[in-house]
């Protein structure tokens, strides 16, 4: 299994997407019809507990590992090939340039003598991979090589959860270039196909939301904020005295106390929309930039009411909510109720989902 084998593009059987992040698990199954559309074939989660994975780190190998197979076998699948990820902050990347035409075994020896100065381990300590990305437009004559790196420990952690779940791991892809190649799509649907728009992405986590500008098919600006749907859970709990767990099953359920909606909804909309708005200002401020054309939303908490009108409000450009199964055909183990209410929480799934197609 290889970092960057979902980069390079290699066409493989059928593979299914497993998203592991802090809160939960999700799984995506694409297929394609005759006319090479993609058709959902299924997708499932299944929650954690809080502290089985902090900060990137699995801490309940087990309780993780069993959450893994219960979301298998919840979805129905018979696919056992996955595609999985690493958060980016487990893993290092850099571009780097070499002359163009060098063989595979002279790529991997300049590969290594570069990585020595940009990783701060020993090299016998991680897993370490590379893709050429293409001509290099600065330098003729040269290609730009993409080095990424992560800890092996961390590698081993995520594929043992795969093979404890009896799954067998065939790619493992960065977070962020799963959920961006998924956006490509989404882009590619709105008006002139996106072409020159700057699209503002922002991720609402559990615990963290990312702000990603994208235009293109380049990423200006990324930066993560330590705002996210936990403390609506934590406001919850302290309301109405529920353990985090309860407050969070209740407020997944829609099984809350009249006043909900006006006492602590509301506000954290409100204050959720104004991170937002705090956010793009930061971009604005430190770069040239001082508009963006669209604002999408992503993540569970990006379908909580109001909140794409009050950012549009707050911000002056409009929002939307993604969905990443946008105009895809359903397959017959699709329930499109609940796929309509959970969509934008499986950005990063689909796109990993989406790896096996790519060319």
């Amino acid at each position: 299994m290889s970092f960057l084998d979902g980069l390079l593009g290699k066409k493989s059987p059928p593979m299914l997407g497993l998203d592991i992040c802090s809160t939960s698990v999700k799984l995506v199954e694409l297929g394609q019809d005759g006319a090479g559309n993609y058709v959902l074939e299924r997708f499932a989660s299944e929650q954690f507990e809080r502290g089985w994975i902090a900060d990137g780190h699995i801490e309940k190998f087990d309780e993780v590992a069993d959450a893994v197979r219960r979301v298998v076998a919840k979805s129905g699948t018979k696919t056992k090939q996955v595609v999985m990820a690493m958060p980016q902050s487990a893993v290092i990347t850099k571009k780097i340039i070499l002359p163009a035409g060098l063989r595979e075994e002279q790529l991997e020896v300049q590969v290594e003598s570069e990585a020595n100065q940009y990783i701060p381990f020993s090299l016998d300590e991680v897993s370490l991979d590379f893709c050429v990305m293409g001509p290099s437009a600065a330098s003729p004559g040269d290609v730009e090589v993409l080095i990424a790196a992560s800890r092996k420990d961390r590698v081993q952690d995520r594929q043992g959860l795969a093979e404890a779940a009896g799954l067998k791991p065939m790619v493992l892809d960065i977070e962020s270039h799963a959920s961006r190649l998924a956006m490509s799509r989404i882009i590619g649907a709105l008006p002139n196909k996106g072409k020159d728009s700057l699209v503002a992405l922002f991720e609402i986590g559990a615990d963290t939301t990312s702000l990603k500008v994208l235009r293109d098919e380049e990423m200006l600006y990324d930066r993560d904020q330590a705002f996210g749907g936990a403390q609506l859970t934590q406001l919850i709990s302290r309301q109405y005295g529920f353990s985090f767990e309860e407050a969070e099953q209740k407020k997944l359920a829609g099984d809350l106390p009249e006043d909900y909606e006006t006492a602590i909804l509301a506000p954290f909309v409100d204050s959720l929309a104004q991170e937002i708005g705090r956010a793009l200002q930061y971009f604005f401020t430190s770069t040239p930039h001082h508009k963006v054309h669209y604002v999408m939303l992503a993540g569970g908490t990006a379908t909580l009411a109001g909140l794409k009108d009050r950012v549009t409000a707050l911000t002056g450009f409009a929002a939307m909510v993604v969905n990443p199964f946008d105009k895809m055909k359903l397959g017959s183990a699709v329930r499109e109720s609940k796929l309509r209410r959970e969509a934008p929480s499986y950005l990063t799934a689909c796109g990993l989902a989406m790896r096996r197609f790519v060319q």
